[in-house]
């Protein structure tokens, strides 16, 4: 009997050995994000600066090729639209 309950006592202390461990990780995980939180305030507008160019860049892109195929569609609708008339005619 005196095996069984110094056996349960061994579990008891264990278990209470690793919930002292992952409320220590925990603790230091906090810890480690609030030392870390200005840091990330800092890059914060930077980061919404760098998104912002990133937008306007594709937009400016987008509205070149856009640019160049507008022209190009006018000129395959001018083109091809007479072929295209003759061939439901027939």
């Amino acid at each position: 009997m005196l095996t069984l309950m110094t056996l349960l006592a061994l579990l008891f202390v264990a278990m209470c050995g690793m919930a002292v461990i992952a409320f220590a990780i925990f603790a230091l995980k906090c810890a480690v994000k609030l030392v870390l939180l200005p840091v990330k305030l800092l890059f914060l507008p930077i980061i919404a600066i760098v998104l912002i160019v990133k937008f306007a860049v594709l937009l400016a892109v987008g509205a070149a090729i856009l640019a160049i195929l507008i022209p190009i569609v006018i000129l395959v609708v001018i083109f091809v639209t007479p072929f295209v008339l003759i061939g439901a005619l027939t």
